[in-house]
């Protein structure tokens, strides 16, 4: 399967996408109501050189630190201090999440998502503007073992503190998984959604999930299209209809 998107929950679907939307230079659109689409500029969905966002409306309050944060790219010192200069003139806010003296920015967004303004590294040269999608986690090799069998990815680096993932063409923002003294405590209010392509069966993939460890999540989906999971360390994501 493919990961084509990652969603985020939001008090104001609406406010909150014009915020990403400026940030990452994407257009955007809503397929309902409650519901935020964001992607590239000429974008034709699902295509890896894009993990694409879409936000959604919900009641419910951000209350702890996310498990699964974006990270920017920049391509020089100066871009990194004007990008960061901007997205606060947009409503974001700097933010500690104990990370001490490092060359990276921590900000959050207009509801507190945290996320990262890397500084320039070679390797997010050609990623576009998000660089990665990070997961805290407890195992990054038993996360890379499942996610690896996951996703139709390439497993490119893992240690005990960190695994490193990308589309096997090449393209597009990285997977990483972090690891992390903090527990999983709530639902994640960012998540990832994978989708089959034309023509495989999402009950099947669904099932092959299952027997790598996925386990069934109710996080109050009621009767939707999509099927909802949770990964070994219990981070929740949806298996898409084909297409």
């Amino acid at each position: 399967m493919r990961l084509v998107q990652i969603a985020v929950k939001a008090h104001d679907d609406s406010a909150l996408g014009r915020f990403w939307a400026e940030a990452l230079g994407w257009s955007i659109s809503s397929e309902g109501p409650g519901v935020t689409n964001l992607q590239p500029e000429g974008f034709t969905y699902p295509d890896p050189v894009a993990v694409c966002m879409d936000i959604l409306a919900v009641p419910d309050p951000k209350t702890v630190k996310n498990r699964v944060h974006v990270d920017l790219a920049t391509t020089s010192a100066a871009h990194q201090a004007e990008l960061v200069a901007r997205l606060q003139d947009l409503g974001a806010t700097p933010v500690d999440v104990g990370q001490g003296d490092v060359p990276w920015t921590v900000l959050a967004d207009p509801e507190g998502n945290e996320f990262c303004v890397l500084e320039p590294r070679p390797i997010y040269r050609d990623t576009g503007p998000i660089a990665a999608v990070v997961v805290d986690c407890a195992d990054p090799r038993a996360m890379a073992r499942f996610w690896d069998e996951a996703l139709d990815w390439t497993l490119h680096e893992v240690t005990d503190d960190h695994a490193v993932m990308r589309s096997a063409t090449g393209v597009g923002p990285y997977l990483e998984f972090l690891r992390t003294p903090d527990v999983k405590t709530v639902l994640n209010r960012i998540h990832i959604d994978l989708r089959p392509y034309p023509g495989d069966d999402q009950a099947a993939e669904a099932a092959r999930l299952r027997a790598l460890g996925a386990t069934d999540a109710d996080v109050g989906q009621g009767d939707v299209p999509w099927t909802v999971l949770a990964d070994p360390e219990g981070n929740e994501f949806c298996v898409l209809t084909p297409g």
